[in-house]
């Protein structure tokens, strides 16, 4: 039988007929295969086309461009993996693991992953779609052999992954969940996507047309520029779901300007001209930018700054507590004693952001709040986080290299995938983290 058709075969009928490989056995096979990625003699592309790596633990390999067409992974541990530009059509992905691996413009049409881990992978551009095979007769046209191979993910994991313009037109992903994925972009038409849960994920200008959403939990997701046509949200949860049109208080963007206007003047003159600005629960989104603004100690709390640029913004002492600031450019902001208490700034770029104390007389420190603030994959790069409260937070897959983090208080901080520089920190800093010690 070729090896076309085995793939047309149910799983019990083509195990046997696949070839089974040892740990020792892949070992080999990559070990060759990152020796060819070196430029190094005696190298060897990976395939293990139509093999049997049942259980295989190939975590943190560098698998760029190998081939796994019709491959059985199933438990398999490829956590942290390189796989960019993978061929993994048609492979049997089942409860396995690629928690932070890299999958970047693989081709993934027609694999199952069902109950499989993919937490924090990125999967930029992978295409998921259902897949064709075919044959040739020498000389002739292609055969279909079998249309759809539907790419079947039911219960996967993808909580926090990079899904940004991936291709999964007609999935199956039934309960699988997606919370806080980053999903911009993303080709979602046909998809069925009945119970899964998509609370926090970014699904700003994804197609989900035709998509089956019913009963799913949207909770906080952002649907901006989306199309959603003949979707089905029976039953969806869409709470403080995040859409075109505003959120909260509408403050039309002439009046917000002014009041904004006013607080900069206020800040300017030390209080002797203009008056502070009250944005509570108020959309600001409008506005587009507010970079290298004066807007010290404004009240906020609750507002919607998503994907705003804040860059150099001076914001110290701002009350925030609770906003909206995914996505938001905070590049150099100085953010000194700000409270920032449970507000929302997955993937926001922090890089170079003041989050210091904030000096009020000549001796009284206002820290900088961010206790239970969502932080992850955010960019924290070069900031100052002195004394900062960052207890009970999510930091899962930030990025905290460079950053300043003396005295910070990191209780019960979530500290998984997350980068932070061995030598800029000491266990003491991180004291009562949780999941520090894998992003080291």
């Amino acid at each position: 039988m070729d090896r076309g058709r085995r793939l047309l075969m149910p799983l019990q009928d083509t195990k046997s007929q696949l070839t089974r490989l040892t740990q020792q056995d892949a070992h080999l096979v990559v070990t060759k295969h990152e020796i060819l990625l070196t430029g190094r003699l005696g190298g060897a592309r990976a395939n293990f086309s139509f093999c049997d790596l049942t259980g295989v633990d190939l975590s943190n390999r560098n698998l760029a461009d190998a081939i796994f067409t019709g491959a059985l992974l199933a438990e398999a541990n490829l956590s942290h993996a390189k796989m960019d530009a993978c061929n993994l059509f048609g492979a049997d992905l089942r409860r396995s693991n690629f928690a932070g691996a890299s999958l970047r413009r693989a081709d993934m049409r027609g694999v199952s992953l069902r109950g499989a881990n993919l937490t924090g992978a990125d999967l930029f551009e992978a295409d998921l779609r259902e897949g064709v095979i075919a044959e040739q007769k020498r000389g002739g046209p292609f055969r279909v052999l079998q249309h759809a191979l539907e790419t079947d993910m039911p219960n996967a994991v993808f909580n926090s992954a990079s899904l940004e313009r991936v291709k999964m037109t007609g999935v199956a992903a039934l309960q699988a969940d997606f919370t806080d994925a980053m999903m911009r972009g993303a080709r979602l038409t046909r998809a069925n996507l009945r119970q899964a849960i998509l609370a926090g994920a970014v699904l700003e200008n994804a197609d989900l047309s035709g998509c089956d959403l019913s009963g799913a939990v949207l909770r906080g997701a952002v649907l901006i520029g989306a199309t959603m046509a003949q979707a089905n949200l029976d039953g969806a949860d869409m709470d403080g779901v995040l859409l075109d049109i505003e959120a909260g208080k509408v403050i039309p963007a002439d009046q917000l300007m002014l009041m904004l206007s006013q607080h900069h003047n206020w800040v300017d003159s030390d209080g002797r001209s203009g008056k502070p600005c009250n944005l509570a629960d108020s959309d600001v989104r409008a506005l587009k930018s507010l970079a290298e603004w004066r807007l010290t100690a404004l009240c906020a709390p609750r507002a919607v700054f998503y994907g705003l640029d804040l860059s150099g913004v001076s914001l110290q002492g701002a009350q925030l507590a609770g906003a909206d600031l995914r996505n938001a450019i905070l590049k150099g902001a100085d953010l000194r004693g700000a409270n920032l208490s449970e507000a929302r700034m997955n993937g926001a770029d922090l890089r170079d952001a003041q989050l210091g104390p904030l000096l009020v007389g000549d001796t009284r420190l206002i820290p900088s709040k961010l206790n239970q603030a969502n932080l992850r994959f955010a960019d924290l790069r070069g900031a100052q986080l002195r004394l900062a409260d960052l207890s009970g937070a999510d930091l899962s897959y930030a990025n905290l290299s460079s950053a300043k983090l003396h005295q910070a208080n990191f209780a019960r901080a979530q500290m998984t995938g997350t980068k932070v520089d061995s030598q800029g920190h000491n266990d003491a800093m991180l004291a009562g983290a949780i999941g520090v010690a894998s992003s080291r």
